[in-house]
């Protein structure tokens, strides 16, 4: 079972959706045992990463998760489940995060409107990564946030532009990382959540 992890920050509802619509089963949980036999986690998230990290604490979930990747099982996160991945965030003060991927969310500090909100198109910084696999290069997806996840780079797939380079997808080994929403993102996003889908069947 793949398993949506619920800390209490996320549209659980629409994300399961989504992933339903992908022809992925999900069940909604945050029982340790089911998280630790997942065949696969999803991360979600919606609103502060202080109060999202501060969950993950309060329900001893930092370490279950961060030994499910450590088992080589594909985990993916999304929107501010994504930015969780990261080692600080900087966030309404300074806190740690889970410290998968290396690098810091950073309030997004440019010119153009801040959320950056709504529908932005991708381009591939590694085109040959498996989960671009049904898309084309200038896609569009759905964004909605205020922060970033700023690093080397070295983990990114996929990024838009928006005065900044702004990570859209990011790949460490078997997390992945989505800034966007692939659940309000249409047919591109379906198609993402079609390629993850093959990763955690093979696997």
């Amino acid at each position: 079972m793949n398993i949506i992890v619920d800390y209490g920050l996320g549209n659980l509802g629409s994300v399961s959706r989504g992933f339903a619509r992908a022809g992925i089963e999900t069940k909604i949980s945050r029982n340790l045992e089911e998280i630790k036999n997942a065949d696969s986690l999803i991360l979600p998230g919606v609103g502060a990463f202080r109060d999202a990290i501060n969950a993950l604490n309060d329900l001893e979930l930092v370490q279950p998760i961060k030994d499910f990747v450590k088992s080589g099982k594909y985990m993916i996160g999304i929107c501010l489940g994504m930015q969780l991945l990261y080692e600080k965030s900087f966030e309404y003060g300074e806190y740690d995060g889970l410290g998968l991927i290396e690098g810091n969310v950073d309030f997004l500090d440019i010119d153009l409107k801040v959320p950056h909100m709504g529908w932005n198109n991708l381009k591939f910084e590694k085109n040959n990564d498996e989960i671009l696999k049904f898309i084309e290069e200038d896609s569009y997806v759905y964004f909605v946030h205020s922060y970033y996840a700023s690093s080397s780079n070295k983990e990114l797939v996929a990024f838009a532009e928006y005065e900044k380079k702004i990570p859209g997808i990011v790949r460490k080994d078997n997390v992945y990382g989505l800034q966007f929403h692939p659940e309000k993102s249409g047919q591109v996003g379906e198609n993402i959540l079609k390629a993850y889908k093959e990763l955690i069947v093979k696997w």
